[in-house]
């Protein structure tokens, strides 16, 4: 059973963000994961140690989590072994928990996780030759309702949290087993490590999975400055990408506050269309989207916004469509590339996608206009986990199932042993 209830938001209503600190738990023993240095620092005095020692533990255990992945404070080995156990008397370190990993003939992965409070959401990873995507989710559910997505068929239950955010991205590198080395300057005789993408599998980030980042954005900002922290998971901010389908007045702030990459699900370029297929653009209209895009800090042809449009047949995909969004994007003068999305069909989807030769005529004519328009391959169809497939209410597969055959295979490995 959950123990909170239901956001009751309709898309075309902002939300208002209610930011909670640490959500309590049973034991009443803190979870660190999502915390900054800071605020580490601060728990620690709380808890009963001197303003200095509470500055260095902190600074040793934040290296720990966020840059060793350590599980346990039993493997902080610079901390004193009388201190470990004080540690976990106290504080705990969390990670989402797994209630099904799914691997595609692609090779696509996806995670069905869950919260402590008994709400589950998705990521997935993406590989490709020479890079690794993981898309993150902001929200469990979505409050958008946008018409082409199954993610936007769900109500929104809750945002999720700092810790659940980047906690996605520390059980990915648990699942991939790619830990950066390393320790502190000034703590031990080993150099100080940071994170790089050579040769890793994981090595971009992007906020396009459950949910409206941009109104959850006080705690995707904090999720994603640990992400990006030189001491922490040090990824950089270029190779991270945060998707919104328009909420104006949260942009040009993600812009000064977080400073990564743009997307934009704009899926149409006729105000009746998008309507119709993304909600939001009854609040915000196209016009004054791309205006706060133009005004996007950071946006350059080196960083250029990347426009998402899902291809729909005979809703979006018509050659006047393509020249429509060419001339958008030259009168507000952005610096754009056009990632055009073959539909991905859910049950009960009042829509098709495009046949490939609709798709290509489309993209040629935005490519002759001076805009890169690439057509994304469809990735993780087969478990769902395809750009707009995702959604976890249970129709799938009963928690009680889950839990059953969770306990059924629990007894055979008991057997076995």
């Amino acid at each position: 059973m959950t123990d909170t209830t239901l956001m009751t938001i309709p898309g075309q209503v902002d939300p208002v963000p209610i930011a909670r600190d640490i959500t309590p738990r049973a034991d009443g023993r803190i979870d660190l994961i999502g915390l900054s240095r800071d605020r580490i620092r601060e728990l620690f005095t709380e808890a009963g140690l001197d303003p200095r020692q509470a500055k260095l533990r902190a600074k040793q255990v934040f290296h720990w989590l966020y840059h060793r992945g350590a599980t346990d404070f039993a493997q902080m080995t610079d901390i004193a072994k009388t201190m470990r156990p004080w540690l976990a008397e106290r504080f705990v370190i969390g990670r989402p928990n797994v209630v099904e990993a799914q691997h595609s003939s692609d090779g696509t992965r996806k995670w069905l996780l869950r919260t402590d409070d008994g709400h589950d959401f998705e990521m997935v990873f993406i590989p490709d030759a020479d890079r690794g995507t993981l898309c993150v989710s902001s929200q469990v559910g979505c409050t958008l309702n946008c018409t082409f997505c199954h993610t936007g068929t769900m109500r929104l239950v809750r945002n999720l949290t700092p810790g659940e955010i980047v906690g996605q991205v520390m059980l990915a590198r648990d699942a991939l087993g790619e830990w950066p080395k390393g320790r502190m300057d000034g703590l031990g005789d080993e150099d100080a490590g940071h994170y790089t993408a050579d040769g890793r599998l994981l090595t971009n980030i992007v906020m396009m999975g459950m949910g409206e980042p941009l109104y959850n954005f006080d705690h995707v900002r904090d999720a994603l400055n640990l992400v990006m922290d030189g001491d922490g998971l040090a990824l950089s901010k270029r190779r991270i990408t945060l998707s919104t389908s328009g909420v104006v007045p949260a942009m040009e702030r993600c812009g000064e506050e977080i400073g990564v990459n743009l997307a934009v699900s704009l899926h149409a370029v006729r105000k009746e269309v998008r309507d119709e297929i993304v909600p939001l653009n009854r609040k915000y209209g196209i016009e004054e989207l791309l205006q706060a895009c133009a005004d996007y800090p950071g946006a350059s042809n080196a960083r250029r916004i990347t426009f998402e449009y899902v291809m729909l047949k005979d809703k979006n995909d018509s050659d006047e469509d393509a020249r429509e969004l060419v001339r958008l994007l030259k009168q507000f003068d952005l610096p754009a590339k056009v990632n055009l999305i073959p539909f991905n069909p859910w049950p009960g989807a009042n829509y098709e996608c495009s046949t490939p030769e609709r798709i290509r005529a489309f993209s040629d004519i935005v490519f002759e206009g001076g805009i890169s328009a690439p057509v994304r391959t469809p990735r993780g169809r087969d478990i769902d986990a395809a750009c707009g497939q995702l959604r976890t209410a249970a129709e799938k597969k009963s928690r009680a199932q889950r839990d059953r055959e969770a306990a059924a295979a629990k007894a055979k490995a008991e057997a076995k042993a």
